[in-house]
């Protein structure tokens, strides 16, 4: 019994020595020293030892190089041909008018019209632009002398210089009229006044019974071939890029309303008077050129 107690305390005495010889787990620090080091530079003025030295720059000896380095082409600024800068369009219009040499026959009315026309126009200074114009005119009757219908102003027999007897049928103040100008405008924001001369042509016809083969028995017209001069002014508003509106004033001297046929000596308007034509027109006009 007491050989087994002894025992027992020898095994646990031993069992204890044991696990108090057992390593513990140290933590170990590691410590990191870093030292940066910096370079600093100090300017100093040195004074210049090539004073009196001549340095030539560096020649390039291909040409072929030198000229695509050195050598820049000049670039030239086109400049627009007369036709480039010239402006065009067309222009259509109503208008008003009035002739003194009609009135002094049968009618105080304004014949109303319509027209259509051409124009070319250049710039001449910043502000100046000379414009070229060409209009077809087409205006409506306001009176109509009939012999076979009513007794008229000019009724009767007429003859000609070699003694040629004709006799008055027909005339009416519709007709076509072809006018020119030449006009000057001033540009200025929106609106363009202008002025400039006039040329015009009116077709009128009259008719009468002329002889053929001593016989008083065919139609034939006389017509209007004088040109006449006048003058116009007006102004004219930009509506748009492409569109302006245009209200002008023309008066035209008719010298002798003279009518005529090639073929008989007679001009049944045997006056030196001298009559004024006036017309008031409103047109649109179209750039095409822009």
């Amino acid at each position: 019994m007491i050989f087994r107690i002894l025992i027992f305390i020898l095994t646990t005495l031993s069992l204890h020595g044991l696990s108090a010889q057992k390593k513990k787990t140290d933590t170990v620090f590691v410590y990191e020293k870093v030292i940066v080091y910096d370079t600093v530079y100090l300017e100093k003025a040195v004074a210049s030892r090539t004073k009196g030295i001549q340095i030539s720059p560096p020649k390039i000896k291909n040409q072929f190089i030198e000229n695509r380095i050195f050598k820049v082409r000049r670039t030239r600024t086109e400049r627009k041909t007369f036709f480039q800068s010239l402006q065009y369009g067309v222009e259509g219009g109503i208008g008003f008018k009035n002739s003194s040499w009609a009135r002094a026959l049968h009618s105080d009315k304004l014949q109303f019209g319509e027209n259509l026309g051409l124009w070319f126009s250049k710039k001449v200074s910043s502000n100046l632009l000379l414009m070229v114009s060409a209009n077809i005119y087409r205006w409506n009757s306001t009176f109509d002398l009939d012999a076979n219908e009513e007794e008229t102003y000019l009724n009767g027999f007429y003859f000609t210089k070699d003694n040629q007897p004709l006799l008055f049928q027909r005339f009416k103040n519709k007709h076509f009229e072809y006018t020119g100008q030449l006009k000057i405008l001033y540009e200025w924001k929106k609106f363009r006044p202008f002025a400039g001369f006039a040329v015009n042509k009116n077709s009128y016809k009259m008719q009468f019974l002329v002889p053929e083969n001593q016989i008083l028995n065919k139609p034939d017209d006389f017509k209007s071939d004088k040109l006449n001069i006048g003058f116009s002014f007006g102004l004219q508003y930009q509506i748009s890029t492409k569109i302006s509106v245009t209200a002008d004033y023309e008066q035209f001297s008719l010298n002798n309303l003279s009518l005529k046929n090639s073929s008989f000596d007679f001009d049944i308007f045997k006056t030196n008077n001298t009559f004024a034509e006036r017309k008031l027109n409103l047109g649109v006009a179209y750039f095409i050129s822009r």
